[in-house]
């Protein structure tokens, strides 16, 4: 949004209330931001939302596809329901938004598609068979889309997110939170951002398609 962009945001229905006062708070600090609820993996939600952007604001430049869905349980105690659902959280999702994005932007030959990944996304981790699972396959399709739609002018980069970020949630869950925020070792959300938006700009004869984000002394 301070590139000067409108930022239509998205989350489920259910947490409509939030995805608003998430919309306003960045019209409060000056820019454009709408908000469309909808759940990333719903087909028909995916497709109204990309066709709502288009006729309510204007051609989608660049799409983020956001969604965490880390979970922790034993492999004897992943439920086939668990799984399915971290699934079609981390990936069906990306490809529908993925595809909805490309549907969009291919006539016009440009666009940018980002897609959040994890560690997870490159190294499974004891407990993490679903998300790892989800992760994964949504960094092979970054990779499908890269090749596929890279010779048609749309810039499909996967960042993988290797650490904490300063959020609530982390917050509420890191035993030493404060002292390692003011060591900088909790990602910044802005600085997540910044990054992203240097992806956008990227020349198209120098694109990165992956690009890993860690605080300095996180261990990898």
């Amino acid at each position: 949004a301070a590139e000067g962009l409108t930022a239509c945001v998205n989350r489920r229905p259910r947490n409509s209330d939030q995805l608003e006062r998430l919309a306003q708070s960045i019209r409060d600090n000056g820019f454009r931001s709408v908000a469309y609820p909808g759940d990333a993996r719903n087909e028909d939600d995916m497709a109204a939302l990309f066709e709502r952007v288009e006729a309510d604001v204007g051609p989608v430049e660049v799409a983020v596809f956001n969604i965490g869905a880390n979970v922790r349980f034993p492999i004897l105690e992943t439920t086939t329901r668990v799984f399915t659902k971290v699934w079609e959280m981390c990936c069906l999702g990306g490809f529908l938004m993925g595809r909805e994005a490309a549907r969009h932007m291919i006539p016009r030959g440009r666009g940018t598609i980002l897609f959040t990944g994890a560690t997870a996304s490159v190294r499974g981790g004891s407990g993490y068979a679903a998300f790892a699972g989800g992760k994964g396959a949504l960094r092979m399709l970054a990779q499908s889309m890269a090749r596929e739609l890279g010779p048609k002018g749309i810039h499909v980069a996967h960042v993988v997110i290797d650490g904490g970020i300063d959020t609530e949630f982390i917050k509420s869950r890191h035993p030493a939170f404060d002292e390692a925020k003011a060591a900088d070792l909790i990602l910044s959300p802005e600085a997540i951002a910044a990054n992203y938006v240097m992806l956008h700009k990227q020349p198209r004869s120098a694109w990165t398609h992956e690009l890993d984000l860690r605080p300095w002394g996180e261990s990898w």
